[in-house]
Protein backbone atom coordinates (compact mmCIF):
# COMPACT_ATOMS: atom_id res chain seq x y z
CA UNK A 1 0.00 0.00 0.00
CA UNK A 2 1.02 3.73 -0.87
CA UNK A 3 0.01 6.11 1.49
CA UNK A 4 0.62 9.82 1.10
CA UNK A 5 0.74 12.36 3.29
CA UNK A 6 0.15 16.50 4.02
CA UNK A 7 3.20 16.66 5.68
CA UNK A 8 3.52 20.69 5.74
CA UNK A 9 3.41 20.30 9.71
CA UNK A 10 5.81 17.59 9.98
CA UNK A 11 8.53 19.92 8.52
CA UNK A 12 7.17 23.20 10.05
CA UNK A 13 5.48 22.71 13.49
CA UNK A 14 8.26 21.77 16.53
CA UNK A 15 4.93 20.71 18.73
CA UNK A 16 0.78 19.72 18.45
CA UNK A 17 0.62 18.74 15.49
CA UNK A 18 4.46 18.62 14.00
CA UNK A 19 5.08 16.39 17.15
CA UNK A 20 1.83 14.00 15.87
CA UNK A 21 2.69 13.52 12.06
CA UNK A 22 6.32 12.73 12.83
CA UNK A 23 5.20 9.74 15.51
CA UNK A 24 2.40 8.75 13.56
CA UNK A 25 4.53 8.26 10.38
CA UNK A 26 7.82 6.82 12.82
CA UNK A 27 4.71 4.15 14.21
CA UNK A 28 3.72 3.11 11.12
CA UNK A 29 6.79 2.94 9.32
CA UNK A 30 8.27 0.56 12.22
CA UNK A 31 5.04 -1.29 13.11
CA UNK A 32 4.37 -2.20 8.96
CA UNK A 33 7.22 -1.53 6.73
CA UNK A 34 5.75 -3.46 3.89
CA UNK A 35 3.92 0.48 3.04
CA UNK A 36 5.29 2.88 1.44
CA UNK A 37 4.84 6.36 2.92
CA UNK A 38 5.01 9.38 0.75
CA UNK A 39 5.56 12.60 2.45
CA UNK A 40 4.13 15.56 0.44
CA UNK A 41 5.09 19.22 1.31
CA UNK A 42 7.01 22.11 -0.71
CA UNK A 43 9.88 22.29 1.58
CA UNK A 44 11.43 19.94 4.21
CA UNK A 45 13.66 20.55 7.36
CA UNK A 46 15.32 19.32 9.87
CA UNK A 47 12.14 18.93 12.21
CA UNK A 48 11.59 16.40 9.83
CA UNK A 49 14.95 14.71 9.12
CA UNK A 50 15.21 11.78 10.96
CA UNK A 51 11.76 10.68 9.01
CA UNK A 52 12.88 10.87 5.88
CA UNK A 53 16.06 8.59 7.19
CA UNK A 54 13.61 5.77 7.58
CA UNK A 55 13.49 3.39 4.46
CA UNK A 56 9.92 3.41 3.91
CA UNK A 57 9.73 6.69 3.86
CA UNK A 58 10.41 9.29 1.35
CA UNK A 59 9.71 13.45 0.41
CA UNK A 60 7.78 14.51 -3.18
CA UNK A 61 7.58 18.29 -3.29
CA UNK A 62 4.45 20.02 -4.19
CA UNK A 63 4.33 20.98 -7.64
CA UNK A 64 4.35 24.74 -8.26
CA UNK A 65 1.74 26.99 -8.26
CA UNK A 66 -0.80 29.37 -6.00
CA UNK A 67 -1.90 27.23 -3.33
CA UNK A 68 -0.28 24.13 -4.15
CA UNK A 69 -1.34 22.76 -1.06
CA UNK A 70 -4.79 23.61 -1.70
CA UNK A 71 -4.78 22.63 -5.26
CA UNK A 72 -2.22 20.52 -6.27
CA UNK A 73 -0.98 18.11 -3.39
CA UNK A 74 -4.17 16.19 -3.92
CA UNK A 75 -3.37 15.21 -7.83
CA UNK A 76 0.53 15.22 -6.97
CA UNK A 77 -0.71 11.70 -4.67
CA UNK A 78 -2.54 10.22 -7.20
CA UNK A 79 0.05 10.96 -10.31
CA UNK A 80 2.21 8.95 -7.95
CA UNK A 81 0.18 6.04 -7.52
CA UNK A 82 -1.15 6.63 -4.06
CA UNK A 83 -4.01 4.53 -2.43
CA UNK A 84 -4.88 6.74 0.24
CA UNK A 85 -4.25 10.67 0.94
CA UNK A 86 -4.16 11.46 4.70
CA UNK A 87 -4.30 14.76 5.56
CA UNK A 88 -2.78 15.30 9.56
CA UNK A 89 -4.10 18.59 10.09
CA UNK A 90 -8.14 18.55 9.52
CA UNK A 91 -7.36 19.35 6.24
CA UNK A 92 -7.65 18.07 2.80
CA UNK A 93 -6.73 19.18 -1.17
CA UNK A 94 -9.74 20.87 -2.58
CA UNK A 95 -9.05 19.41 -6.06
CA UNK A 96 -8.33 16.16 -7.67
CA UNK A 97 -8.46 14.37 -10.79
CA UNK A 98 -10.11 11.29 -11.60
CA UNK A 99 -7.33 8.74 -10.58
CA UNK A 100 -8.65 6.51 -7.59
CA UNK A 101 -7.37 7.18 -4.43
CA UNK A 102 -8.97 7.06 -0.85
CA UNK A 103 -9.03 10.22 1.70
CA UNK A 104 -8.72 10.41 4.99
CA UNK A 105 -8.14 13.01 7.57
CA UNK A 106 -7.25 13.68 11.39
CA UNK A 107 -9.37 16.22 13.19
CA UNK A 108 -7.77 17.26 16.43
CA UNK A 109 -10.27 19.23 17.96
CA UNK A 110 -13.15 21.98 17.69
CA UNK A 111 -11.74 24.20 20.47
CA UNK A 112 -12.47 27.14 17.89
CA UNK A 113 -16.03 26.23 18.05
CA UNK A 114 -16.51 25.32 22.00
CA UNK A 115 -14.22 28.53 23.02
CA UNK A 116 -14.28 31.51 20.29
CA UNK A 117 -12.90 34.14 22.51
CA UNK A 118 -9.42 32.47 21.66
CA UNK A 119 -10.02 33.21 18.43
CA UNK A 120 -10.79 36.01 15.86
CA UNK A 121 -14.08 36.03 13.86
CA UNK A 122 -11.92 35.43 10.73
CA UNK A 123 -9.94 32.70 12.04
CA UNK A 124 -12.99 30.58 13.40
CA UNK A 125 -14.62 31.27 9.94
CA UNK A 126 -11.74 29.56 8.02
CA UNK A 127 -11.25 26.91 10.20
CA UNK A 128 -14.86 25.90 9.92
CA UNK A 129 -15.26 26.20 6.93
CA UNK A 130 -11.46 23.78 6.29
CA UNK A 131 -12.84 21.54 8.73
CA UNK A 132 -16.54 20.91 7.06
CA UNK A 133 -14.79 20.81 3.64
CA UNK A 134 -12.11 18.24 4.85
CA UNK A 135 -14.96 16.35 6.85
CA UNK A 136 -17.51 16.21 3.40
CA UNK A 137 -14.71 14.87 1.40
CA UNK A 138 -12.98 12.16 3.25
CA UNK A 139 -13.65 8.69 3.38
CA UNK A 140 -12.71 8.33 6.83
CA UNK A 141 -12.24 11.13 9.70
CA UNK A 142 -10.28 9.93 12.73
CA UNK A 143 -11.07 11.29 15.80
CA UNK A 144 -7.80 11.93 18.48
CA UNK A 145 -10.32 11.15 21.19
CA UNK A 146 -14.33 10.05 22.46
CA UNK A 147 -14.05 13.94 22.87
CA UNK A 148 -13.01 15.44 20.01
CA UNK A 149 -15.40 12.46 17.85
CA UNK A 150 -18.36 13.76 19.73
CA UNK A 151 -17.62 17.95 19.02
CA UNK A 152 -17.14 16.29 14.97
CA UNK A 153 -20.89 14.78 15.35
CA UNK A 154 -22.36 17.87 16.87
CA UNK A 155 -20.34 20.91 15.33
CA UNK A 156 -19.87 19.27 11.76
CA UNK A 157 -23.16 17.20 11.99
CA UNK A 158 -21.28 13.56 10.21
CA UNK A 159 -22.30 10.63 10.79
CA UNK A 160 -20.92 8.74 13.67
CA UNK A 161 -20.08 5.30 11.26
CA UNK A 162 -17.74 7.72 9.22
CA UNK A 163 -15.88 8.19 12.50
CA UNK A 164 -12.87 6.39 13.73
CA UNK A 165 -10.86 7.38 17.42
CA UNK A 166 -7.14 6.73 16.89
CA UNK A 167 -5.42 7.72 20.20
CA UNK A 168 -1.83 9.52 19.64
CA UNK A 169 1.18 8.46 20.92
CA UNK A 170 4.61 10.66 22.57
CA UNK A 171 7.27 10.23 21.13
CA UNK A 172 9.95 7.70 22.03
CA UNK A 173 12.01 9.57 24.64
CA UNK A 174 9.59 9.53 27.18
CA UNK A 175 9.34 5.71 27.33
CA UNK A 176 13.22 5.11 27.56
CA UNK A 177 14.76 4.47 30.92
CA UNK A 178 17.60 7.23 30.97
CA UNK A 179 20.86 7.13 33.20
CA UNK A 180 21.08 8.72 37.01
CA UNK A 181 24.11 10.40 35.15
CA UNK A 182 21.86 11.80 32.80
CA UNK A 183 19.27 12.82 35.17
CA UNK A 184 21.91 14.18 37.07
CA UNK A 185 23.34 16.48 34.41
CA UNK A 186 19.91 17.66 33.36
CA UNK A 187 19.18 18.82 36.90
CA UNK A 188 22.08 20.78 36.60
CA UNK A 189 22.28 21.57 33.29
CA UNK A 190 18.72 23.83 34.27
CA UNK A 191 19.74 24.57 37.59
CA UNK A 192 16.58 22.67 38.39
CA UNK A 193 15.20 22.82 42.29
CA UNK A 194 15.73 19.70 44.30
CA UNK A 195 12.09 19.06 44.17
CA UNK A 196 9.23 20.92 41.98
CA UNK A 197 6.29 20.30 39.91
CA UNK A 198 6.54 20.91 36.20
CA UNK A 199 4.15 22.39 33.88
CA UNK A 200 4.56 21.61 29.85
CA UNK A 201 2.71 23.79 27.08
CA UNK A 202 2.38 27.42 24.98
CA UNK A 203 1.96 29.57 27.52
CA UNK A 204 -1.63 31.18 26.73
CA UNK A 205 -4.78 31.30 28.43
CA UNK A 206 -6.46 28.21 27.49
CA UNK A 207 -3.52 26.57 29.26
CA UNK A 208 -4.36 27.83 32.25
CA UNK A 209 -0.59 28.55 34.46
CA UNK A 210 -2.45 31.65 36.14
CA UNK A 211 -4.30 29.55 38.17
CA UNK A 212 -1.64 27.42 38.89
CA UNK A 213 0.50 30.46 40.04
CA UNK A 214 -2.52 31.33 42.08
CA UNK A 215 -2.89 27.84 43.83
CA UNK A 216 0.62 28.15 44.42
CA UNK A 217 0.51 31.23 46.78
CA UNK A 218 1.64 30.45 50.40
CA UNK A 219 3.36 26.95 49.87
CA UNK A 220 6.90 27.42 49.09
CA UNK A 221 6.82 24.73 46.24
CA UNK A 222 8.61 25.60 42.83
CA UNK A 223 7.25 25.24 39.94
CA UNK A 224 9.03 24.68 36.29
CA UNK A 225 7.08 25.54 33.37
CA UNK A 226 8.62 24.21 29.50
CA UNK A 227 7.30 25.95 26.71
CA UNK A 228 6.75 29.16 24.25
CA UNK A 229 5.33 32.44 25.54
CA UNK A 230 2.17 34.23 23.97
CA UNK A 231 3.45 38.05 25.23
CA UNK A 232 0.18 39.45 26.40
CA UNK A 233 -0.64 36.95 28.34
CA UNK A 234 2.95 36.22 30.21
CA UNK A 235 2.75 39.40 30.97
CA UNK A 236 -0.22 38.90 33.61
CA UNK A 237 1.86 35.70 34.65
CA UNK A 238 4.95 37.92 35.19
CA UNK A 239 2.38 40.23 37.52
CA UNK A 240 0.64 37.37 39.28
CA UNK A 241 4.47 35.78 40.51
CA UNK A 242 5.01 39.04 41.88
CA UNK A 243 2.12 39.37 43.66
CA UNK A 244 2.11 35.62 44.92
CA UNK A 245 5.57 35.62 45.30
CA UNK A 246 6.12 31.90 43.58
CA UNK A 247 9.34 30.19 42.56
CA UNK A 248 8.64 29.77 38.63
CA UNK A 249 11.48 29.03 36.54
CA UNK A 250 10.40 28.60 32.64
CA UNK A 251 13.02 26.88 30.40
CA UNK A 252 12.62 26.93 26.24
CA UNK A 253 14.59 25.16 23.47
CA UNK A 254 14.69 21.76 25.29
CA UNK A 255 15.41 19.15 23.48
CA UNK A 256 12.95 16.07 23.70
CA UNK A 257 15.75 13.66 25.59
CA UNK A 258 15.71 16.83 27.99
CA UNK A 259 12.27 17.26 28.46
CA UNK A 260 12.38 13.29 29.25
CA UNK A 261 14.35 13.68 31.87
CA UNK A 262 12.66 17.12 33.66
CA UNK A 263 9.69 15.05 33.15
CA UNK A 264 11.04 12.35 35.30
CA UNK A 265 12.48 14.37 38.19
CA UNK A 266 9.54 16.23 38.56
CA UNK A 267 7.44 15.01 42.11
CA UNK A 268 4.31 16.44 40.17
CA UNK A 269 3.13 17.23 36.31
CA UNK A 270 0.44 20.04 36.43
CA UNK A 271 -1.91 20.40 33.57
CA UNK A 272 -4.96 22.17 34.40
CA UNK A 273 -6.09 22.94 30.81
CA UNK A 274 -9.66 24.05 29.83
CA UNK A 275 -10.04 22.31 26.80
CA UNK A 276 -8.08 19.93 24.81
CA UNK A 277 -8.42 17.31 21.66
CA UNK A 278 -6.41 15.11 23.54
CA UNK A 279 -3.40 16.24 25.88
CA UNK A 280 -0.17 14.61 24.92
CA UNK A 281 2.13 16.12 27.91
CA UNK A 282 -0.18 13.69 29.98
CA UNK A 283 0.86 10.71 28.35
CA UNK A 284 4.35 12.00 28.30
CA UNK A 285 4.17 12.41 31.95
CA UNK A 286 2.17 8.87 32.70
CA UNK A 287 5.43 7.38 30.85
CA UNK A 288 8.04 9.00 32.97
CA UNK A 289 6.16 7.44 35.94
CA UNK A 290 5.44 10.63 37.61
CA UNK A 291 1.77 11.37 38.88
CA UNK A 292 -0.58 14.07 37.22
CA UNK A 293 -3.16 16.43 38.26
CA UNK A 294 -5.07 17.28 35.86
CA UNK A 295 -8.36 18.69 34.61
CA UNK A 296 -11.75 16.73 34.91
CA UNK A 297 -12.77 18.36 31.56
CA UNK A 298 -12.93 17.95 27.98
CA UNK A 299 -10.83 14.38 26.56
CA UNK A 300 -7.80 14.53 30.03
CA UNK A 301 -9.49 12.02 31.85
CA UNK A 302 -9.46 9.94 28.39
CA UNK A 303 -5.89 10.51 28.54
CA UNK A 304 -4.81 10.46 32.41
CA UNK A 305 -6.76 7.46 33.02
CA UNK A 306 -8.45 6.38 37.02
CA UNK A 307 -5.14 6.87 38.89
CA UNK A 308 -4.26 10.83 37.73
CA UNK A 309 -5.81 13.19 40.07
CA UNK A 310 -8.49 15.43 38.82
CA UNK A 311 -9.35 19.48 39.11
CA UNK A 312 -11.59 21.68 38.35
CA UNK A 313 -9.66 24.01 36.52
CA UNK A 314 -11.79 27.29 37.59
CA UNK A 315 -11.46 26.67 41.12
CA UNK A 316 -7.71 27.43 42.54
CA UNK A 317 -9.12 26.27 45.63
CA UNK A 318 -9.47 22.87 44.24
CA UNK A 319 -6.01 22.81 42.84
CA UNK A 320 -4.16 24.11 45.49
CA UNK A 321 -5.63 21.43 47.87
CA UNK A 322 -5.18 18.91 45.35
CA UNK A 323 -1.24 19.41 44.78
CA UNK A 324 -0.90 20.14 48.58
CA UNK A 325 -2.23 16.23 48.90
CA UNK A 326 -0.31 14.55 46.55
CA UNK A 327 3.00 16.77 47.51
CA UNK A 328 3.44 15.81 51.13
CA UNK A 329 2.19 12.55 50.37
CA UNK A 330 5.09 10.41 48.84
CA UNK A 331 3.38 6.68 49.14
CA UNK A 332 0.24 8.38 46.82
CA UNK A 333 2.37 9.81 44.45
CA UNK A 334 4.14 6.44 43.87
CA UNK A 335 0.78 4.29 43.73
CA UNK A 336 -0.60 6.51 41.62
CA UNK A 337 2.72 6.93 38.87
CA UNK A 338 2.69 2.81 39.33
CA UNK A 339 -1.31 2.70 38.34
CA UNK A 340 -0.57 5.25 35.87
CA UNK A 341 2.71 3.36 33.97
CA UNK A 342 0.23 0.53 33.44
CA UNK A 343 -2.38 2.16 32.11
CA UNK A 344 -0.47 3.93 29.69
CA UNK A 345 0.45 1.28 27.70
CA UNK A 346 -3.27 1.74 25.62
CA UNK A 347 -1.37 4.43 24.33
CA UNK A 348 1.56 1.89 22.97
CA UNK A 349 2.84 2.65 19.55
CA UNK A 350 1.93 -0.81 18.28
CA UNK A 351 -1.38 -0.75 19.55
CA UNK A 352 -1.93 3.03 17.52
CA UNK A 353 -0.52 1.93 14.68
CA UNK A 354 -3.03 -1.46 14.32
CA UNK A 355 -5.62 1.00 14.96
CA UNK A 356 -4.24 3.26 11.85
CA UNK A 357 -3.72 0.61 9.50
CA UNK A 358 -7.56 -0.67 10.48
CA UNK A 359 -8.83 2.78 9.22
CA UNK A 360 -6.99 2.46 5.84
CA UNK A 361 -7.93 -0.86 5.22
CA UNK A 362 -11.48 -0.02 5.90
CA UNK A 363 -11.73 2.69 3.17
CA UNK A 364 -10.84 0.33 0.45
Amino acid sequence: MKIAYDAKRAFSSGSGLGNYSRDLLRILSKVFPENQYVLISKKTSEKGKEILELPNVSHFKTSKGTLSRQFKMGMDAQNLGADIFHGLSGELPLKWNKKPIKKVVTIHDLIFERYPEYYTWIDRRIHFWKFKKAAAAADKIIAISEQTKQDIIHYLKVPESKIEVVYQGCHASFKEKQSAEFLDQIKEKFNLPQKFILNVGTIEPRKNLLNIIRALKGTDIPLVVVGGKKKKYFKLIEKEIKQNKVEVQFLQGVSMNELAAIYKLAEIFIYPSFFEGFGIPVIEALYSETVVITSNTSCLPEAGGPDSVYIDPKNVKDIRSKINFIWNNEPERKRRAEKGLAFVQKFNDDVIAKDLMRVYESVF
